[in-house]
């Protein structure tokens, strides 16, 4: 694996290394913290506070190949999530084009706290779902906590709609193992059934679970078997998502390694909505995402 050293301090440095066939990564090695972010989706791909075990969930069977879409870490959705509200076939695929798109590294800051890693990405006439010219801006920050806010910015001359989410696949010691008080008192869409619910009890994460719900509280996902906590915080969206596959499915997606999904729950800061997004204007998504311990 061929390493280029882009910059580095007494506090760490940041290298640029190749995934696979020219897709290219960013790698954190700081005092406090390490990290991954691929530049093919702008998807950030670990993430691992000193002292912590990994927080985000990657497949080892990820394809990192163009064309198709990372398995695990923080996929980015838009400018649609889940299937396109005007696609019926879905033709277009799930959760649109920005995690199919080559990011550029636009700056690096290496502090005492982390490194702030900013991409940013700009297109038109992606799709004839959402032709719109367009620019995203990622600025992502890994130190003991994770920050992540995504600017997106209608360049066209008319307004447009879009929705999306930061996909995030949390590493859990199981599903089994996990409960996420907040959800409780929120109602939500179930996306298995077709049905929308009331608040009721969620005793843990096993798939297969589909669910959005509507809230943006803060969220905290306890793992009894880790100890630990991740808090999730989130800023401009109206729901989370909540989900894991199951096994019958997960068996089914070429893409996720055998009992990969014992492994992770995602828990997605989401605006599954159409959000206006008008001619020349620009709105951010944002969360951000601690790790305590429960010892």
């Amino acid at each position: 694996m061929s390493m280029q050293l882009l910059t580095e301090n007494e506090f760490g440095k940041v290298y640029q290394v190749e995934l696979s066939q020219g897709l290219l990564a960013i790698v954190v090695e700081h005092s406090k913290v390490k990290a991954k972010v691929s530049l093919y989706g702008g998807q950030v791909l670990s993430w691992q506070p000193l002292g912590e075990k990994e927080v985000f969930w990657l497949s080892k069977r990820s394809a990192f190949e163009q064309g198709k879409a990372i398995r695990g870490g923080v996929p980015i959705c838009w400018p649609w999530f889940g299937v396109h509200p005007n696609d019926v076939d879905n033709k277009s695929g799930n959760h649109g084009f920005a995690r199919g798109q080559l990011w550029q590294l636009s700056d690096i800051k290496v502090s005492e706290q982390g490194v702030e890693v900013c991409l940013d990405w700009q297109g038109q006439n992606m799709s004839d779902l959402w032709p719109f010219a367009c620019q995203l801006k990622q600025v992502i920050f890994f130190g003991h906590s994770f920050k992540q806010s995504l600017q997106m910015t209608n360049l066209s001359d008319e307004d447009a709609y879009y929705a999306g989410a930061l996909h995030s696949y949390f590493s859990v010691s199981s599903p089994k193992n996990i409960k996420v008080a907040a959800l409780e008192q929120a109602s939500f869409d179930d996306k298995l059934t077709g049905e929308s619910s009331k608040p009721q009890l969620l005793e843990n994460g096993v798939g297969p679970v589909d669910r959005i719900y509507y809230t943006n509280e803060v969220m905290n996902i306890v793992d009894s078997e880790l100890q630990r906590t991740i808090e999730l915080k989130s800023k401009n969206t109206k729901q989370w998502v909540f989900w894991n596959p199951g096994v019958e499915l997960a068996n089914n997606m070429a893409d996720i390694h055998y009992s990969g999904e014992q492994e992770f729950v995602c828990l997605e800061a989401a605006n599954t909505q159409m959000q206006l997004l008008a001619a020349g204007q620009s709105i951010s998504i944002e969360q951000e995402i601690s790790v305590f311990s429960n010892k």
